[in-house]
């Protein structure tokens, strides 16, 4: 079992690893869309959705990799190791070259007929999608090299890579842009970067688990019980992404190409909170995974606890950004993406909160072995979200988009919190502390929406803020935290003060 201040560590490695690429990404978007124009921004935007829906040919062999080598290393079975890396690696490249045929042989189409592609630049959105392609094998075997690295939970690492792959998915379209290359000649540059990425995880692999030098073994027993775990988490895979991308595909299908702009900037911007749920996730389901085994008893605290610090920490980062929507949107990208998008960033802003709440019934459920059940909810909400976004896309335009969302989220988090309960003690949930907890962040709420309504600058509105956020983190740290949670974030802040020095 982790310690506790060993966890909090991890947290904040994972945390590092996604916010310095965040503030890179802040500063060249706006710089990107200058340069390139918006419908080239827009194929852009397709081309980093695609690059994130290659995880639909991993097949779950992905997460199937972090549970089998942390039950492994829960049992000191270093040959088990070696078969489990190895026989995923093999298969995701594999899964990635068929991935790779498709989508380009399917190119053409999604110039022609999927999207509204003025007809000067279809050819280059051809291309591009065959550019895009090339890198599928590439990102199924860095994700199985990853998981790997998750199991032995060795998150520094992991993210020493994450924040040069993902500082380079932003700062490389500049480069491409002073150096005049059409959006072509950008993807091939993106490319480039994944595969330096996955090389450097490789490495960092081999470096962890010294037993990989023995040699390529592929054991088709081994690979079966991994496809048994990871086919339920294929559905997943396959789902998650339309789920998460289905807004935007579909604006520039029903809209226009220039609608996906005005819909992903404010997107991009606020998906990127998902940082600190996937922090304390990332290092809860190698733990998870391992309690299936031993220690189960022990997750019900575990669970709360992460339940707990998640809420306290997003409320009211989210409120904040729904009272400032209009005027980030107008310092950051202008005045026409602030008229446009205030309202998607702040539907959005809602729908993320949620959503971030939702990754811990998640990691538990699929940690302990069932990623059946997270399967067929998202089957459950395919059914509903479909007519629903379409509904509302067509009714409200981008607008509508980000509340189907907001809504398919909340259907989500309901029904994981619901499945939860034969896990761990859900009842945990309704204790006297976080009835506290649920009191200090409604009085946020009132005074940040009363904020949101005075007539006044904006000066005045962040001084208010930052009184209202003050008295909200004295109450959180004396009536909402208990000891435990206190030495987990002072195990956080030692780590931040011991790499200020």
């Amino acid at each position: 079992m982790i310690h506790k201040s060993s966890r909090g560590q991890n947290v904040v490695f994972n945390f590092l690893g996604q916010i310095i690429p965040i503030a890179i990404g802040l500063l060249t978007v706006p710089v990107v869309i200058k340069g390139v124009g918006t419908e080239s921004f827009g194929i852009l935007s397709l081309a980093w959705i695609l690059l994130g829906y290659f995880t639909v040919f991993d097949l779950g062999m992905g997460r199937a990799t972090t549970k089998f080598i942390a039950e492994s290393l829960s049992t000191g079975s270093n040959e088990d190791i070696r078969s489990i890396f190895w026989s995923s690696c093999l298969m995701n490249f594999f899964l990635g070259t068929i991935g790779f045929i498709i989508i380009a042989g399917f190119s053409s189409v999604l110039a022609e007929n999927v999207f509204k592609i003025s007809k000067d630049v279809v050819e280059v959105a051809k291309t591009s999608f065959i550019i895009l392609a090339v890198s599928c094998p590439i990102v199924l075997v860095s994700i199985a090299f990853r998981g790997a690295l998750e199991a032995a939970q060795q998150f520094k690492y992991i993210n020493i890579v994450a924040v040069i792959s993902s500082s380079l998915s932003f700062t490389l379209p500049i480069i491409g842009v002073m150096l005049n290359f059409d959006i072509r000649g950008i993807l091939v540059l993106l490319v480039g970067a994944k595969l330096l990425s996955a090389a450097m995880y490789f490495v960092l692999c081999v470096k962890v688990f010294p037993v990989l030098k023995n040699g390529i073994i592929l054991d088709k027993n081994r690979i079966r019980s991994m496809f048994m775990f990871g086919g339920w988490v294929s559905v997943s895979n396959v789902l998650n992404p339309v789920l998460t991308y289905l807004d935007r595909i579909l604006i520039g299908s029903m809209l226009s190409i220039a609608s996906v702009a005005y819909y992903t900037a404010p997107y991009e911007m606020i998906s990127r909170l998902s940082i600190f749920p996937a922090s304390l996730v990332m290092t809860l389901f190698p733990s998870f995974s391992a309690a299936s085994l031993i220690e189960r008893t022990k997750m019900t605290g575990l669970y709360a606890r992460s339940v707990r610090l998640l809420l306290i920490i997003m409320a009211p980062i989210i409120m904040g950004l729904i009272v400032f929507a209009g005027y980030i949107l107008n310092l950051w990208l202008g005045q026409i993406f602030a008229e446009k998008s205030t309202i998607v960033f702040q539907l959005l802003a809602v729908g993320v909160l949620i959503n971030a709440m939702a990754n811990i019934p998640f990691a538990l459920i699929q940690g302990f072995g069932r990623p059946d059940i997270t399967a067929k909810f998202h089957l459950l909400e395919l059914v509903i979200y479909v007519p629903l976004v379409v509904v509302l896309i067509h009714i409200f335009g981008i607008a509508g988009g980000a509340l189907a969302w907001t809504i398919r989220v909340s259907i989500d988090a309901v029904l994981l919190y619901t499945a939860s309960r034969k896990y761990v003690y859900i009842g945990m949930l309704l204790y006297p502390r976080f009835m506290r907890i649920g009191w200090i962040i409604l009085l946020l709420a009132l005074s940040m929406g009363a904020i949101m309504l005075l007539k006044s600058n904006v000066i005045v509105k962040l001084i208010l803020s930052m009184a209202a956020y003050g008295i909200y983190g004295v109450f959180s740290w004396l009536y909402g935290l208990n000891a435990e949670d206190r030495d987990i974030l002072g195990a956080i802040i030692n780590l931040n003060v011991v790499k200020s020095k």
